[in-house]
């Protein structure tokens, strides 16, 4: 196991010439109740309350490569990539104390090829997006954590990366992110979706600020 978060370091690279924070805003809109639940293996269970967000926990990237090596037990090479991405990879950041974590297979909509071996590890697969990059998240077996599978040349794998990687070295874009899920966590949701899609706009603020850097490097 590395010391950091690549855990393999490999992932191939889409060719979108639109920016991330277009394809960001575009496929970001509010989504609706019948939507959510569409995509749920579950039924969907409202939350009707606020959202807790805690401080930065040095602990959380222990919690990753906890479950790591639970991935990469059941799956061995078939993993392509995983990382921790999301609020809890960043350190300083306050977040849902929820784990987010970037797994890459060869086709994620060939779920017969890993959910099995997954689920023998205890994930349970929760939503299942085949009009979205053939998205699927999996929940854990004990830690509050979100697997989110994608295949390679997703445009969403570099976004994730990238804005996870931005944060971490931009402190100004960083507290701008905290402070707005701290005021929006403030407000009463439905849904956690809900809470999510109000970040839309500051994502892509972040996101355009991100890609420049990167485009005139």
């Amino acid at each position: 196991m590395s010391g950091n978060d690549n855990i393999i370091k490999h992932s191939d690279k889409g060719q979108e010439k639109v920016t991330f924070e277009e394809e960001w805003v575009a496929t970001h809109v509010p989504t609706t109740e019948e939507q959510m639940q569409a995509t749920r293996i579950s039924a969907l269970v409202p939350l009707n309350g606020q959202i807790y967000i805690a401080d930065y926990d040095p602990a959380w990237p222990a919690f990753f490569q906890r479950e790591a090596v639970r991935i990469q037990a059941a799956l061995g090479e078939r993993i392509l990539l995983l990382e921790h991405v999301g609020s809890t990879s960043v350190p300083g950041l306050a977040a849902k104390p929820r784990i987010d974590i970037l797994l890459v297979v060869a086709d994620s909509a060939d779920e017969p090829s890993y959910v099995p071996a997954l689920e023998s590890r205890a994930y349970v697969l929760h939503i299942r997006e085949p009009d979205w990059h053939e998205h699927r998240v999996f929940k854990g077996p004990d830690t509050d954590v979100n697997l989110h599978v994608f295949s390679p040349g997703c445009s969403e794998i570099d976004r994730r990366l990238l804005f996870r990687d931005w944060l971490r070295q931009h402190e100004a874009d960083r507290q701008l992110y905290e402070r707005t899920k701290r005021e929006l966590a403030r407000k009463n949701w439905k849904y956690t979706q809900n809470y999510a899609d109000a970040k839309t706009a500051a994502v892509g603020e972040i996101l355009a600020r991100a890609q420049k850097s990167v485009l005139e490097h």
